[in-house]
């Protein structure tokens, strides 16, 4: 990932393209802010698609790579993992779903952080099993899952950090609500 600034000298905006029009003065921040939302059921979304290609891999890899003249998916410890990972998954998306329904009705602010938390946390996890199902291939750089696994990680950063979407999000929420 890359960042990089930018500077707008002398550039004018005419005050019909202010965003929140006129009454937008001033108010960027809270602008801003209410756009979080959106971002954090964006990132659970984005969590999902990386967990699921790194099952997807884990499965094929399960199928393919023989230990002691076995498939490795043969044996029980990583049915197991392949399980845990699948049931993981779809907790994740039908929370995301849930979630994308409540903001389609105008609500659900709290809950995109509350689904973004607890999916991205999860992306990590099923990465990681990808990544042991693997063995040491998994690390490598040319293997897919050692890329998820990075990807995933971040997640939980992007869009507010989990302890700061936990603390200043939804514990203040549910605080709030009292």
């Amino acid at each position: 990932m890359h960042s990089y600034e930018l500077f707008f000298d002398h550039v004018f905006v005419p005050d019909e393209n202010l965003v929140g029009g006129p009454e937008g003065e001033g108010k960027g921040f809270y602008f801003t802010m209410a756009g979080f939302a959106g971002g954090r059921i964006q990132t659970a979304a984005r969590a999902i698609g990386v967990m699921q290609a790194a099952f997807e891999r884990a499965v094929s890899y399960a199928m393919e790579r023989k230990v002691f003249g076995k498939h490795i998916g043969e044996y029980q410890l990583t049915l197991v993992k392949l399980a845990r990972m699948a049931t993981l998954l779809t907790v994740s998306r039908q929370f995301t779903y849930a979630v994308g329904r409540l903001m389609d009705e105008g609500a659900g602010q709290m809950e995109a952080s509350m689904v973004k938390l607890f999916t991205c946390r999860t992306a990590e996890w099923v990465t990681r099993e990808a990544l042991q199902i693997h063995g040491g291939m998994g690390y490598a750089e040319e293997c897919a899952v050692s890329r998820y696994f990075v990807d995933a990680r971040v997640l939980s950063i992007f869009e507010g950090a989990e302890e700061t979407l936990a603390l200043k999000v939804i514990a203040r929420s549910l605080i709030d609500a009292v």
